[in-house]
Formats: structure tokens, C-alpha cells, sequence
């Protein structure tokens, strides 16, 4: 992702400022108005498409946080870096930042600097992982494929909601490579790597 938009969501991380976006989703949508949880989920284009990365994203995050032992939730590999809950924290920012650019506000007891604050805790931030994933998808639920090609300026470049799929997805997955470096070096192998390796285990002779 582009230095620019790393900047951008940086700030989210400290309020849901955001950066400039236009979109006809953010104007007709009150503020703090939740996402219909009721909407159903697309079975084909663009959006069922994105909505899988989502998951795929969701998961793999999720669970790279649960094998991560709590102890090493305030490591970070230099002075100045992230430290493995801070990155999740950013993450929870970002979902919250983003979706909130796609038009759908943040709940209103959603408190970003609380959460940034207690990174170094691994249950607080595993669940704060976990609902912004779920808020995320509402959001994403909330648009149409009609909106998809609207024009919106995110990251301080013009657009559209489809572009914008491709954007987030540079993002987080940027993140959860870092995230996964980080386990390595701590010496916790990714859990969906650790299944792969023992499947790929010979089979013990009779």
C-alpha cells in the first residue's frame, strides 16, 4: 500500500477523523446509525468476492492472535516499531476507520484510544480484533453493487468503492505479513501452517 495511505490510517489509529472521503454512502447515512445486520450477504460479484478476502483476513488474524502467548503482546523487534498488540490495535482502528469511509459509522462505544492503551493485553485485543472484523462486514453488506463504481476519495486519492477494495486489501494484508514475522521471531509458528505441516507428515508405519 502507498506510503500516503499507511499516513492516513496511522491517524485513525487516534480518532475516527479519517482522512478526506466523498461518497455518497457517508452523506446519506446519520451518524452512529449501526449496519442492518439483516442484509444478506452476496453469493457472486465484486462484493461476495471482497467479502471472502474478508473472512480469509479475519481468520487468519484471529487466530495469529490467539497462539500468540500473552507475555509477548508488548514485544516489538526495535525501539519505535509496533509491538505485537499495537499492530492489532491498528488494525482495529483501520476496520473502524474504513468502514466508516465506505459510509458506515463506528458504534458509539467504540473508543480507539482505550483500545490502543490496553494492546498490550491479548484478551482485550483479541475480542476488539474480532468485533471490528464484524463491524467491517456490515459495512461492506451495507453498500450495493450499484454503489461500487460511485467515485470516493480515500487516502487522499480519488476512486471508486471498488478501488477502494483493492486498497484495503494491500493494507491488511501488509499487516498480518508483519504479524506473521513477528510470531516467527518469537518462535510461534502460524497455526494454519502448523496444520499444513502435519497433514504433510508421512504416515507412521504398522
Amino acid at each position: 500500500m502507498r506510503r500516503m495511505s499507511i499516513g492516513c490510517l496511522s491517524l485513525a489509529t487516534l480518532s475516527l477523523g479519517f482522512c478526506p472521503v466523498t461518497g455518497a454512502q457517508t452523506r446519506d447515512k446519520p451518524a452512529g446509525q449501526a449496519p442492518s445486520t439483516a442484509v444478506a450477504a452476496p453469493t457472486s460479484g465484486a462484493r461476495a468476492e471482497f467479502l471472502a478476502e474478508v473472512t480469509f483476513y479475519e481468520q487468519r488474524y484471529t487466530r495469529l492472535a490467539q497462539a500468540m502467548p500473552a507475555e509477548k503482546y508488548t514485544w516489538r523487534p526495535a525501539e519505535g516499531v509496533r509491538s505485537v498488540g499495537e499492530v492489532y490495535a491498528h488494525m482495529v482502528a483501520a476496520n473502524y476507520g474504513i468502514a466508516r469511509a465506505l459510509g458506515t459509522p463506528p458504534p458509539a462505544d467504540v473508543d480507539l484510544k482505550a483500545i490502543m492503551a490496553s494492546a498490550g493485553d491479548k484478551t482485550k485485543t483479541v475480542q476488539a480484533l474480532k468485533d471490528s472484523f464484524a463491524h467491517f462486514r456490515q459495512a461492506v453488506l451495507s453498500l450495493s453493487d450499484a454503489d461500487l463504481d460511485k467515485p470516493l476519495k480515500m487516502f487522499g486519492q480519488q476512486t471508486t468503492y471498488r478501488g477502494a477494495f483493492i486498497l484495503i486489501t494491500g493494507h491488511t494484508g501488509e499487516h498480518l505479513g508483519q504479524s506473521i514475522a513477528y510470531a516467527r521471531m518469537n518462535g510461534i509458528v502460524p497455526p494454519w501452517t502448523e496444520e499444513q505441516q502435519q497433514q504433510q507428515k508421512p504416515a507412521a508405519k504398522p
